[in-house]
Order: structure tokens, then C-alpha cells, then sequence
């Protein structure tokens, strides 16, 4: 059995791969992402990849025909993808998420896919009355109608995705359709994706780790279900191999209320507050940056019905093997952990070590680099080198290199919906992950940093991100072709250093090779940066063309 998978490398997908390794009658599996993963690390290896772009950078008829070649001779395909964020692209989430799956639809039928099953979600239902009232609310079934919670641009969008579902079943009665509605999905190895997409960097949720809140905070009424990760892949292979059309819900058999959720993140008190009052407060945070989630996500998680999953234990003989609360037990401890897997949505928060083996090596163990280094910051410098200047000179491309890193991420994030995203994104992880590798030299060989310099470098980036091109509201044609300019220079730069070591890689005991393999990959990060300037500067100086779109 064939089966190809669009969104492989998130949260779902991941659950999904190692769900189909595990499953014989599987024999063939076609993973399509935007942006790929890792392909010879678990659960991505064994799998025929495609970089194909869904509806963010492509026309329709590009993607269309590109899907129908992967599809080609699928005996079922599994539609994952989905656009979280950016809150504030609504054009470019809808984009991608309705019309994005009208084009895996599309796709199928051309393909002549007998079996599509597709990801919706508890957020597609319509609100539940009874959420408001005392007691516990009623289980609904997969009957509850599919309006969405209008407040929730997710759940519009889900509801939206219901209706292109409908045409296509209405109009392809010939091609079975499962759709699958998950509660919230939690896994450990998800911990940094979902810190990323709702909490952000200024929830000190690492705190938890060394102390527990006085109380929880929970909004009066709160009640939600999950399914942790691994049980929903099961859901999906489950789906594929009984080949039952129509949809399903799928979670836990338990609700977690303000007392579950308070004995898991906190010593089991909680403290219940007015949801207008938490919501208010979301919106604040949100709206100053503290907080990615917008209230939209509060709305939904008050508002749609709790849900009856005995239709998948029926008909698809499924049955959750982790509880509610130990998938959310799980995924609390991988955000404190910062873990993750080697692909770009599911990345460690310290995702630096992924890319170059070096870098993951701890100072004074050689770090592939330095077979004869210092441990513990004991200097490690041969006499005829002048210790003041080696350790400037480093530090200054530390500090080059913090600039590059975050002015690369800003790039990759500014411009996912252009046909350069998964290049820059791609350019953005080695960058990093060459600066992790520098840290590790630094102190290899028993030198200071400077922090200081970093620091100046991270605000000065900052602050050159206030520089508008003449315009306020919308992105300047010309704004994609300075910064593809600056980071070739930034690139020209690193390459330089690295030269420069790998001159002197045998008198500091450090590995030449290291800097060869650098080197190598500096020249193609340069052609990357050629390509992207060579798209910005054909539409950077006229106005009168799209500038995002080939």
C-alpha cells in the first residue's frame, strides 16, 4: 500500500510517519512539505520527500499538477497541512488552509486517489449552549453541526475546510472521504512547536522547572480534550487501512477541567477568573506582543462541544492508549525541555546542534573541531599565538554572527509567501547552527565571548528593522532586495573567518576538516542569497508588479 502525506513534518505528521513504519501493509510513503526535514533521522527516513508549496508562493495550477505527481498511484492520501501563524496574515492563513486543501482535493480526484483522509478538527464545530450552563456538558457526536466559533479565525477556517470537503464528497462520490476531527494533539517532542505558536518566548515556562505557581489561574468553566500525538496516528493508519468514509472524533476518554489541569501544572490548586476577565488579558498580551495566540484560541477552547468519540472506537476499532492528562503531563515537560525533532516545524528550542555535528559536541570534548582543546575554560592558546587578538577577532564574528542569525530568521519569517521561504528557512537553521558551532570554539580553546558585543549586535538588528523603505502599512518592494544584500555580505564575512581558522586550524589543534565542510556550505548559502537578490531585484524598483509572487 501507497500513501503519501501532505504536512509530513508537524506535530501530526511526525505522529502519522511512525504510525505507517509500524504498519506492514504500508510499503511506500510519499512525504510533501514545503520545507523538509532530516530525511536520515526517525520518523523521516524511509520516505520519498517533495518540496511542494500547497497555496502559500504557488499558483493553482502549479500545485495542482505537483501534487497529482506525487499522489500518482497512492492507494490513499492524508492531508495534514495547515498554517497556524501568522495571526495578523489572515489573507495568507485562509490561503493556505482552505484553499490550500481545495487544491489537495483537486489534486486527488487528477491523481485518481481512491481514499482521502483529511485533518479537521474539534474547531470546526459549531458553539455548544450547553458549555455555559452548570454541569458537566453532554458528549456530542459527529452529527453537531460545523460552523466554526466566529471569533476564531482557526475555527473559521476549519469550518471553511468542512464546506470545500463537502463540494468535493458531493461531487466525488466515487473517492472515499474520512475526515477526522482531533481535540487538542499534545506529544513531548512537540514541547518547542507549541511554546512557538502560543505561548512565545516571555511565558517563562522553563520556570515550572524549578518551582510550582501558588495557584493556577483557569477561566471559570474550562473544560478541554486532547489526544496525545502517537494515538492519533494510530487514528489515522486505523482510517487508511479500514477505509470507512465520513467523520470522526477523536480524543481521550477523559476532560480535563480546572482540577486536572491544576494537578498537572501546579500542586492541584487553582484559582477560577472570570473568562472575560482572561480574555481581556489575551488580548492585551497578544496585542503587545507578549503572547503569539490570539483570544480567538480562548473562544474556541470555551465554546465548541465536548466531544463523543465512540463512532471511531465502532468503526475504525480505535481507542486512546494515553489519557488526557498524561498527554498534557508529557508535552508540559517537552516545553520545559525545549524538545523536538529534526524537522523546521517540530525544531529543540536549542535547535542549533541539529544541523552541524560539531556543534553539538560540549566545549573541551573537541567538539569535532578541537581534538586538543581546553575543558572547563582552562586557556588552551600555543605560545606563538597572541591570545588578545585571536579572541577579538572571534568574538567579532560572534558578534557578526548573531546579527546574521537573527536578521536571516526575521527574513525566512517575513517572507513565507514567496517561493523563496524554504530556501531562506533552510539558510536560517545552518546560520544558527554555524554560530552555535563558533560558541563552541570560543570556549574550546578556553576564550571569553564578550557578551556585551552580542548583545549590541541583537538590539542594533533591532533596531535597523525600523527602517520602512518610505512606506508604513505594507512591505516595500525593496526591502527583500537590502536584506538579501546585507546577507550576502554577512555570508562574504563568515566565509572569510572560516578561511581564516581553517589556515590555522592545525597550529590551534583544531580539526581543518570542520572548516572545509564550512567553507563549502558558506558558498552555498552564498548562492542561496544570489537567488533570493535575483528575485527581489526584478521587482524591487516598480510598483506596478506583484513583488511576492512569480
Amino acid at each position: 500500500m501507497k500513501v503519501a502525506i501532505v504536512g509530513a513534518t508537524g506535530n501530526h505528521g511526525t505522529a502519522v510517519l511512525r504510525a505507517l513504519h509500524e504498519t506492514p501493509e504500508v510499503t511506500e510513503i510519499v512525504g510533501i512539505a514545503r520545507r523538509l526535514p532530516e530525511q536520515d533521522q526517525p520518523p523521516y527516513d524511509g520516505v520519498e520527500w517533495r518540496s511542494i508549496d500547497i497555496a502559500g508562493a504557488s499558483t493553482a495550477e502549479d500545485a495542482v499538477n505537483s501534487l497529482a505527481e506525487a499522489f500518482a498511484g497512492a492507494d490513499a492520501v492524508v492531508h495534514l497541512a495547515w498554517m497556524i501563524q501568522p495571526n495578523d496574515r489572515r489573507d495568507l492563513l485562509r490561503r493556505v488552509n482552505v484553499e490550500g486543501t481545495e487544491r489537495v482535493t483537486q489534486a486527488v480526484a487528477q491523481a485518481g486517489v481512491p481514499h482521502l483522509v483529511v485533518a479537521s478538527s474539534v474547531g470546526a464545530y459549531s458553539p455548544d449552549a450547553a458549555r455555559s450552563g452548570d454541569g458537566e456538558p453532554p458528549l456530542r457526536d459527529e452529527s453537531w453541526a460545523t460552523g466554526g466559533i466566529d471569533t476564531s479565525h482557526y475555527s473559521v477556517d476549519k469550518a471553511a475546510q468542512e464546506e470545500v470537503l463537502d463540494r468535493f464528497a458531493a461531487a466525488h462520490p466515487d473517492i472515499t472521504l474520512t475526515r477526522l476531527r482531533p481535540g487538542l494533539t499534545f506529544q513531548g517532542d512537540a514541547g518547542s512547536e507549541i511554546r512557538n505558536y502560543f505561548l512565545g518566548d516571555l511565558v517563562p515556562v522553563g520556570a515550572l522547572r524549578a518551582g510550582k505557581l501558588p495557584a493556577l489561574p483557569v477561566p471559570k468553566g474550562i473544560r478541554l480534550q486532547a489526544v496525545h500525538a502517537d494515538d492519533l496516528g494510530r487514528a489515522y493508519v486505523a482510517a487508511i487501512l479500514k477505509k470507512v468514509g465520513g467523520a470522526f472524533n477523536i480524543c481521550a476518554d477523559d476532560v480535563l477541567g480546572p482540577q486536572e489541569l491544576a494537578d498537572i501544572v501546579d500542586h492541584g490548586r487553582y484559582i477560577e477568573m472570570p473568562p472575560a476577565v482572561v480574555r481581556a488579558g489575551l488580548v492585551a498580551a497578544h496585542k503587545a506582543g507578549t503572547v503569539p495566540a490570539d483570544a480567538g484560541w480562548l473562544d474556541m477552547g470555551m465554546e465548541v462541544p465536548l466531544m463523543d468519540n465512540s463512532r471511531a472506537a465502532t468503526e475504525l476499532d480505535w481507542r486512546p492508549s494515553f489519557s488526557a492528562a498524561d498527554a498534557l503531563a508529557e508535552l508540559l515537560e517537552g516545553m520545559i525541555e525545549g524538545r523536538g525533532l529534526p524537522s523546521p516545524p517540530l525544531r529543540p528550542r536549542e535547535k542549533d546542534e541539529r544541523l552541524n555535528p560539531a556543534a553539538g559536541e560540549p566545549a573541551g570534548e573537541g567538539a569535532d573541531a578541537g581534538a586538543g582543546s581546553a575543558a572547563g575554560g582552562e586557556e588552551k592558546i600555543p605560545e606563538h599565538y597572541t591570545k588578545d587578538l585571536l579572541e577579538l577577532y572571534l568574538s567579532d564574528h560572534l558578534t557578526g554572527a548573531t546579527a546574521g542569525v537573527n536578521r536571516i530568521e526575521r527574513m525566512a519569517e517575513d517572507y513565507v509567501d514567496t517561493p523563496m521561504f524554504a530556501e531562506l528557512s533552510a539558510v536560517a537553521d545552518e546560520i544558527r547552527s554555524d554560530r552555535e558551532l563558533l560558541r563552541n570554539i570560543i570556549e574550546d580553546l578556553g576564550l571569553a565571548r564578550k557578551p556585551y558585543r552580542q548583545a549590541v549586535a541583537w538590539v542594533g538588528e533591532r533596531v535597523g528593522r525600523l527602517k520602512l523603505n518610505g512606506r508604513v502599512l505594507e512591505r516595500s518592494p525593496m526591502t527583500m532586495l537590502l536584506e538579501a544584500e546585507l546577507m550576502r555580505s554577512a555570508v562574504s564575512g563568515k566565509l572569510g573567518g572560516w578561511e581564516t581558522l581553517r589556515e590555522h586550524a592545525a597550529g590551534l589543534n583544531l580539526d581543518p576538516q570542520v572548516f572545509e565542510d564550512l567553507i563549502a556550505s558558506s558558498h552555498r548559502q552564498l548562492e542561496t542569497m544570489e537567488k533570493v537578490h535575483a528575485y527581489a531585484r526584478e521587482r524591487a524598483l516598480r510598483d506596478n508588479r506583484e513583488t511576492f509572487w512569480e
